[in-house]
């Protein structure tokens, strides 16, 4: 079974860059109506990498409801389009339409922005337009293409449904969909999890009509001995062995990038590192905010799980006897790609999560309060639309659209 990997081979030089001091800051050129006065986005380069810092209070933005689709209660029949199995990913498509992945029932169910049922594609098997495992989906050009890692194929779909091919991949895997998985970065350019002969993670890009010849490394750091790292602790027992990670602390987070570019972080500092394939660091985009302290109430309900164990197995031997508390919180909870070329930043705060949006140079174009979406999924993009996957307190799977607005000015 794969796990998400926290350290995977990287490029000293990219490290380096990634932990450096923060630098200078200056202008948003977006939304200059509507951004406030003390935004600021400066551009320097050094030793051949463009720095890009940014400062001040970027303008606001908001995600207007477009269409919520799920039950509110599940029918006696169980037959209702919007009654899901399992939501493992959502894909927008053209003409407003949102394509719902069911890894369940093995199938594509498609909707409207009205909320209205479109069709249905798809069932569980190993022929064509079958699924064993149905991941991810990803519009590329003018197809839907569909990840399907235990069968090892990627199935290509017309928008009414009908299937176009497949491409072979390697398989058997399991995992989570949030790392196995397509990751758009244009309109017709995708990057797919991938493992090389010697269980490398990798990238592998495609198109509408086939790869695109660019395959890009994970990156690797000893996450355990950076800044704001929290490792996990490993304890063995007569009978018994488990892992106990604490919720708080910096991870390594990463994304590939159109042309074939890596984008990544280590939370613990706002910075995003953009290296070539090859490792060499081509640019790197920086964001002033004030560190928050780690609340003691977080720091405790994180350690919990550990020393619930140490009261129920107090013969256990564990690898340390307490986690290494950082002196803050980290800033980054995940970076992510649009097709559209932007940059997306899961900001940690106090007050709430926010994300944050860069143009594809770095500069700082808005902020606005981050939308919660069921763990093992992640937030899909087109266009001014975004799309999130829910899961209600009865544990049934909704998938939400919104439009991304200027929050309005206030006067």
């Amino acid at each position: 079974m794969l796990t998400r990997p926290q350290s995977l081979p990287g490029s000293p030089a990219m490290v380096a860059l990634l932990f450096a001091a923060n630098l200078a800051t200056a202008c948003d050129q977006r939304n200059p109506a509507s951004a406030p006065d003390d935004l600021t986005t400066t551009f320097d380069t050094v030793a051949g990498v463009v720095h890009v810092a940014n400062s001040g209070t970027p303008a606001r933005w908001q995600l207007t409801p477009v269409v919520s689709i799920g039950p509110e209660s599940l029918t006696e029949t169980g037959g209702a389009p919007d009654e899901f199995g399992r939501v493992s990913a959502v894909a927008l498509g053209p003409d407003e339409t949102v394509f719902v992945a069911d890894a369940v029932n093995h199938e594509v169910r498609v909707f409207g922005f009205d909320g209205a049922h479109v069709r249905t594609f798809g069932r569980e098997g190993q022929g064509p337009g079958e699924f064993r495992s149905l991941y991810s989906l990803a519009w590329v050009g003018d197809r839907l293409l569909t990840f399907d890692p235990r069968q090892g194929r990627i199935g290509e779909f017309s928008g009414d449904g009908q299937w176009l091919g497949q491409r072979q991949t390697a398989g058997g895997w399991t995992g989570s969909p949030a790392l196995l998985r397509f990751y758009p970065v244009g309109p017709n350019e995708v990057f797919r999890y991938a493992l090389s002969p010697d269980l490398e993670s990798l990238w592998v890009g495609h198109h509408s009509t086939g790869d695109t010849g660019d395959t890009l490394p994970r990156l690797s750091v000893q996450t355990d001995r950076l800044p704001g790292a929290t490792p996990g602790i490993t304890c063995e027992w007569e009978g018994g062995f488990g892992y106990y990670p604490h919720t708080v602390g910096a991870k390594l987070v990463q994304h590939p990038g159109s042309g074939g570019v890596v984008y990544s972080a280590w939370g613990y500092f706002y910075r995003v590192a953009v290296t070539s394939a090859d490792g060499d660091t081509l640019r790197v985009i920086e964001r002033d905010l004030p560190t928050e302290p780690v609340p003691d109430e977080e720091w405790e309900a994180g350690s919990a799980e550990f020393e619930d164990l140490r009261e129920l197995r107090p013969d256990a031997s564990c690898n340390r006897q307490s986690y290494a508390r950082p002196d803050r919180r980290p800033f980054i909870d995940e970076i992510f790609i649009a097709p559209d070329g932007q940059l997306w930043v899961d900001v940690i705060r106090a007050a709430g999560n926010r994300w944050e949006f860069f143009d594809s140079e770095g500069r700082l174009l808005g902020s606005l309060p981050a939308v919660p979406y069921k763990e093992r999924t992640v937030p899909v993009f087109r266009g001014d639309y975004v799309a999130t996957i829910r899961q209600d307190d009865l544990d049934l799977d909704h998938v939400d659209v919104w439009r991304l607005e200027p929050q309005p000015v206030r006067r």
